[in-house]
């Protein structure tokens, strides 16, 4: 069998209700464990698909990404939702580990084809885990502000609205990016047969 997967969660399919984060603000620990809890593995899937994959790298910024928070829930001001902001996060963090990393080739391990479910031909489902491949490769290879506007847009089905937040940024660049992405995808994928 292949190695398990793991698939992009949306930050905002269980939103943290105010009280919780009113009592993180006020410091409480076991608060801040549920809210930990709560968004753990959705920060984690986010930053291993924008690592390809990279196990230590979605570790390194999950642990990033909860450090800062409980260092600056503080500045949290509740004028967009929780998830939002925490995307935020996220998003820097991915980046700045980027940065650092000089993270330009995307990892072997994100061009290996996943499992093949046995109800299809093994023809069938080879020629889907390829394209599959070929798929993450060549988002894997997107400039950071691309891949992850991709990632945020087709992943974690967030609105333009939502992205911008997140961001920082207008909805126009937002749209700016998601279409540069598109054609740097759709050259890098033009020898693909669907």
């Amino acid at each position: 069998m292949g190695r398990p997967t793991r698939q992009v969660i949306d930050l905002g399919d269980c939103e943290a209700s105010a009280a919780l984060v009113a009592e993180c603000r006020n410091g409480d620990r076991l608060a801040f464990r549920q809210l930990y809890d709560l968004y753990k593995d959705r920060v984690y899937s986010i930053a291993a698909y924008f690592f390809h994959g990279d196990r230590a790298a979605a570790s390194d910024v999950t642990q990033q990404v909860f450090l800062k928070l409980l260092a600056n829930i503080g500045r949290f001001r509740g004028e967009s939702e929780f998830s939002t902001w925490l995307y935020r996060l996220v998003v820097n963090a991915c980046l700045d580990e980027a940065r650092t990393r000089k993270l330009h080739a995307p990892a072997q391990d994100s061009l290996r084809p996943e499992a093949v479910d046995g109800a299809h031909s093994a023809e069938s489902g080879y020629a889907k885990a390829q394209i599959a491949g070929s798929v993450r490769a060549a988002v894997a290879s997107l400039p950071p502000k691309f891949r992850i506007a991709i990632l945020l847009r087709y992943f974690d089905d967030l609105s333009y609205e939502e992205m911008a937040k997140a961001l920082r940024c207008s909805m126009g660049t937002v749209a700016s990016r998601l279409n540069r992405s598109h054609k740097m995808l759709a050259e890098r994928l033009k020898g693909i047969v669907v």
